[in-house]
């Protein structure tokens, strides 16, 4: 069956950085398109990039650009969100995501905690 498995959120202080990694199974990973959302504490979720099949398209939101990196390695069935210059509103759960032929599938989600 599908699964994506996030991992690498942790506590960190404004303006350092983290790197999330989305480990995916049970589908053909160089077959699609991935994407990382995030959802705050009462607030809906939200995309915060997405990467081509073949990595040669990203995008990202505007709360995104210039400080976070979507790229994935498809040799290891892997996406990966790198994450500059954290401020506290980027605070959330982070989850991986991946819309396939028969379904819309999400990651258990890593928590990001952004303080000093």
């Amino acid at each position: 069956q599908v699964q994506l498995v996030e991992s690498g959120g942790g506590l960190v202080q404004p303006g350092g950085s983290l790197r999330l990694s989305c480990a995916a199974s049970g589908f053909i990973f160089s077959n699609y398109a991935m994407r990382w959302y995030r959802q705050a504490p009462g607030k809906e979720r939200e995309l915060v990039a997405a990467i081509a099949s073949d990595g040669g398209t990203t995008n990202y939101a505007d709360s995104a650009k210039g400080r976070f990196t979507i790229s994935r390695d498809n040799a290891r069935n892997t996406v990966y969100l790198q994450m500059n210059s954290l401020k506290p509103e980027d605070t959330a759960v982070y989850y991986c995501n991946a819309r396939i032929v028969w379904g819309n599938y999400w990651g258990q989600g890593t928590q990001v905690t952004v303080s000093s």
